[in-house]
């Protein structure tokens, strides 16, 4: 595999990270397959903006994104598969918050897994990054933490709960076709029963981003070698888990994720067969999609 000379597999993690947002995000896509088939170069992209490769980074880069693809294809697809296939038949029956629930912790142990994986090359990663990229990168940070300021904190709670509506709508419209005023009037009262708090989420963002920064920066300022940086990796990923379980906040989560779970079930309650024909069909089609990439056939 070629290189590139900031050090072996250094900025894989980087896209390995972003790969979790991807997989994360393919609900809201209606071609899975497109978009996966894409994923390298929008890898390769948000890279780019994050860190700013030279000359000599990004043959190695895009090389290595290939090959992140192919394990991703070969070892993880099928599980996803037979996921979505076990959401599929349960979709016809009485699904509950509490189903809800585990499947969210499904979702929390295959990314657990996904960065646990990449701990060596993050760890490659910290050591590796130059100065003035890790200043680009907290410039990208503070630019994205402006956009949702914008999006996320104007307005007073009619305002911000009228956002948060429209967005779990464009979810559900997807899943399920479009939705009848009665049945839109039930789920804008399961929304906007979540508690809502859109500074509490902006402060973990924050503190997200000052975890990265921080250890970034005390690796190269002691200049850190391999097996010191994995360690320093595994903290901030176990700790990130670990904080929706036991931090000051943990009451705040698990009363949002809580009342999520009852809007989704009470979504699928409301739901037509034939709006639940609608979400078994896409989830088909994701299925198929997974499978199919899973076996070779981009």
């Amino acid at each position: 595999m070629k290189k590139f000379n900031t050090g072996p597999s250094a900025f894989r993690a980087l896209r390995t990270l972003l790969l979790c947002l991807l997989i994360g995000l393919l609900s809201a896509c209606s071609a899975v397959r497109l978009t996966y088939n894409h994923g390298e170069t929008l890898l390769y992209w948000w890279l780019d903006a994050y860190v700013d490769l030279d000359a000599a980074q990004k043959a190695g880069v895009k090389q290595d994104i290939d090959d992140l693809f192919q394990w991703h294809r070969k070892t993880q697809l099928k599980d996803y598969a037979q996921l979505l296939s076990h959401e599929q038949q349960r979709l016809q029956g009485n699904v509950t918050p509490a189903d809800l629930l585990a499947d969210y912790g499904e979702v929390k142990k295959r990314m657990r897994t996904l960065l646990l994986k990449a701990e060596p090359d993050l760890a490659e990663l910290a050591r590796a990054l130059r100065p003035e990229q890790i200043e680009r990168m907290e410039k990208k940070f503070a630019s994205n933490n402006d956009t949702y300021r914008k999006k996320f904190l104007r307005g007073g709670a009619d305002k911000r709960q009228q956002v948060r509506f429209e967005k779990a709508m464009d979810q559900f419209e997807l899943w399920f076709g479009n939705f009848s005023r009665e049945q839109e009037q039930l789920i804008r009262k399961a929304s906007d029963a979540r508690p809502l708090d859109n500074e509490i989420w902006f402060d973990e963002r924050l503190r997200r981003q000052r975890n990265i920064l921080n250890l970034v920066r005390k690796v190269q300022r002691e200049q850190l070698g391999q097996d010191a940086t994995v360690a320093l990796v595994h903290q901030l990923i176990e700790d990130s888990f670990a904080r929706l379980e036991s931090s000051e906040r943990k009451p705040f989560f698990d009363a949002y994720n809580d009342a999520t779970a009852q809007m989704v079930a009470s979504v699928i309650k409301i739901a037509t067969p034939v709006q639940k024909a609608h979400a078994a069909k896409r989830m088909q089609g994701w299925i198929d999609d997974f499978n199919a990439m899973a076996a070779g056939h981009r």
